[in-house]
Formats: C-alpha cells, structure tokens, sequence
C-alpha cells in the first residue's frame, strides 16, 4: 500500500508542478523532475511533524511548492499565483513567506550550511529534530558544500540527512567533466559520515536508505549521507538526460506529450504492485 500511496502522490506532484511550468511558460522542468520522488518520500514517509526539509538546489521550486500543495499545505490557488507579478512562489523558493519552507535558497552551496546550523542550534536547545537538505551534485563544485561536510562530522551531526540528486548532469554538461565527483561515497565516508545511495526515483530503494539511516549501528552519532541514483528530466523520453531541459520551457505539443508519458508511466508502475 505505501508503493501504491507513493506512486499516486508523485505523479500528482509531477502533473501539478509540469501544468505550472506551462502556464509559466518557464524552465528548469527537468531538475523538477530529477528530484521530484525524493520530495515525496520525504514529506509523506519519512519526515517528522517538527522536522525540517530544505531544498537547496532552489531553482526546481516548482516541485517543492508542488508537494507542499500535495500535502493540503498550499492551495491551488496559491499554486496558481507560480511566477506571477507579487507572488511568494517565485523561480526560487522565498524567506519567511511559506510555513514549510524554512530559508530562501538558490544560491547553490547555501542550503546545507543553513542545514547544518539549523541542526546545531537545536541540539544546544535540547530540541529532537531531524534536518533533512536535499543538494544537487553540481552544487557540489561550491567550497560551502564542503565546509559543511566537515563541520558535521566533527560535531557527529546525527540529526542530519543530506541527499544528492546524483544526476550526473549540471549547468555546463555532464558533472565528471565540469569537476569530477567520484568516488563521492569514499571522499564523504573519509571525513566520518555515513553515506548510503538509493535509486532516488524506487520507493522500495529509498525506504530501505531510511532503514539503514536509524537502523544501522555504523550509523549512530554521524550525520547521514544518502546519494540518490536519478535522471535529470525523470519519465520524460524528450527531456531525460538532455541538459537543455535544465532551461527549456515547453510548447503546447511538449506539454501534452509529457503528461502522456507520464500517465502510462504511472498506470503501468500501478498495474505491477
């Protein structure tokens, strides 16, 4: 039942956040894509109500504001408002404008020193919260990114989860050629954290990284690292691993043929269960 359950909120939030981009007529619709699953096994099978989720990589805000809404905490109305004149749903997410968004970001290389300070600070308070900050890896390139990783395992920041939507794409081209990341698990492992990876689009996948993130004995009192297997432009045939979709907007023709692909994606995924 929880496959069925994820399956169905994905690809709401996938039909949502693509009829935003449309009548945005904007891009970054395959980032959206990339790490849209990643969102909605967050929100709806992992987070806690006190927690708090930051979507660094801000310039695919469509989907955050997409499963916000899927979680009665936007309405449709709000949604209806994306890019427009005034609106708080703008190309990136705002400050202190959305309840369940903690911190403006977009800037790549901001969201998980924020993360991290954010998880700090509650622990000097006693509170029992979990911070979860989801990266792209092109923003890996960023020095923050790695002045965080060690921050957090010098102060064995447990109450942190970090995933990267490893999609191997990034602004400039393919992530290995603009600066390469691998071996990404044993560079992160090295500085005392532990690191899983998921296939970042399989509910089965992701749960069991949760699993082994509170489970695992190796994994006590080390902040977590999950990196996420994805496509950039996920269960779109014209968009996955095209970078041009990192910027594109869609025609009438593209729009509808991405919610076809979609919808036969999702009935045959349900049919399987």
């Amino acid at each position: 039942m929880s496959n069925e359950l994820f399956l169905k909120r994905a690809y709401s939030v996938k039909q949502r956040f693509l009829g935003m981009y449309k009548a945005a007529n904007a891009g970054h619709i395959a980032c959206s894509l990339s790490c849209a699953d990643i969102l909605v096994f967050l929100k709806f099978f992992w987070l806690e109500k006190d927690d708090n989720l930051i979507l660094s990589k801000g310039h695919a805000a469509a989907a955050l504001y997409s499963m916000l809404a899927e979680a009665g905490e936007l309405s449709e109305a709000e949604i209806a408002t994306f890019y427009r004149d005034g609106t708080a749903l703008g190309a990136h997410p705002p400050v202190n404008q959305i309840k369940g968004i903690p911190f403006a970001t977009g800037s790549l290389g901001h969201g998980l020193p924020i993360s991290s300070g954010m998880a700090y600070a509650a622990k000097l308070k006693g509170e029992k919260r979990t911070f979860f900050c989801i990266t792209s890896d092109g923003e890996l390139d960023e020095g923050s990114v790695w002045e965080s990783a060690l921050f957090m395992a010098h102060h064995k920041q447990e109450n942190v989860v970090w995933l990267i939507d490893r999609n191997k794409l990034q602004g400039f081209g393919q992530t290995e050629d603009v600066i390469g990341l691998e071996p990404l698990n044993l560079k992160l492992k090295s500085f005392g954290i532990f690191v899983t990876e998921a296939d970042g689009h399989d509910y089965d996948s992701l749960r069991m990284a949760k699993e082994l993130c509170l489970n695992d004995p190796r994994a006590k009192n080390m902040p977590k690292v999950i990196i996420c297997r994805t496509v950039k432009g996920h269960g779109v045939s014209f968009m996955e691993n095209k970078i041009d979709w990192h910027y594109l907007p869609m025609t009438d023709e593209q729009y509808a043929l991405a919610l076809k692909e979609l919808k036969a994606q999702y009935e045959k995924d349900m049919l399987i269960q």
